[in-house]
């Protein structure tokens, strides 16, 4: 479903991903983890299209992504869903145009269509009633489950999901979780999860990736990951304090 091909992206002399290669087969929850910073959020934006790579492509459904013109890629990005880190509603408006933003933005659909669309997705997240509140009267976590259903209203057939337990107590998260891997087995969604939350990598992963130096250095099924000789992989599932990752950091 998706084929990062050698992608490159540099923010000044800083090299952020470094000819990566990834692939991410139709149905499955891939989930890329590493530390804070090291471009695991980059990537998410380049396979939505927020970012341009200075060499390498991404191929989604088979299509470059970069050779579409735009309304093409218009089109193609109704498919992708994508749940931004710490939810970035929009505190202007009310949580039903959040969630209906991009259908109201690029679809034909009435007002009344996209309600009601809201109304189903927000159900999909178990949350009832709210769709005239405001951003401002939700708790952390109902503005996670928001978030997640705006990516929900277009339909998509794939979702990035971008540190999507981040900044929620552990019971939330869970519940969060939860709804990722229902999510995937009710709707055969592609899922891509940015996360350095091994509880949630291990529970919500078909297959899980470390990105390292601009680079995947591992994958393997949450086992292979979780029982890993790379002493590099090891140091960041356990969070020691000491080890490769540390050593390198100090020179």
């Amino acid at each position: 479903m998706i084929e990062i091909v050698g992608l490159t992206k540099k923010f000044g002399d800083n090299v952020v991903l470094d000819e990566l290669n990834l692939s991410i087969e139709k149905g499955e929850t891939k989930v890329i983890i590493g530390r804070s910073g090291c471009g695991k959020s980059v990537l998410l934006k380049h396979i939505v299209g927020i970012l341009k790579p200075d060499k390498g492509t991404i191929y989604i459904d088979g299509q470059d992504i970069y050779k579409l013109n735009e309304k093409e890629f218009n089109k193609l990005r109704l498919k992708i869903g994508m749940v931004f880190q710490g939810g970035a509603l929009f505190d202007s408006l009310s949580v039903w145009e959040n969630v209906g933003f991009i259908l109201k933005e690029y679809s034909s659909l009435s007002d009344k269509e996209i309600r009601e669309r809201v109304k189903e997705s927000l159900a999909l997240v178990n949350l009832y009633g709210i769709e005239d509140k405001m951003p401002s009267e939700l708790s952390g976590g109902m503005k996670k489950r928001v978030a997640l259903a705006r990516a929900l209203c277009i339909r998509p057939q794939i979702i990035l999901y971008d540190e999507p337990t981040t900044g929620v107590d552990p019971i939330t998260a869970d519940i969060i979780n939860e709804l990722i891997d229902e999510l995937h087995d009710r709707l055969n969604v592609t899922s891509i999860v940015v996360t350095h939350d091994m509880k949630s990598a291990y529970k919500v992963a078909d297959k899980i990736a470390m990105l390292y130096q601009g680079k995947i250095i591992a994958e393997g099924t949450p086992d292979e990951i979780r029982y890993t000789h790379d002493p590099i992989v090891h140091q960041f599932i356990t969070g020691a304090a000491k080890g490769p990752i540390t050593s390198i950091l100090k020179t």
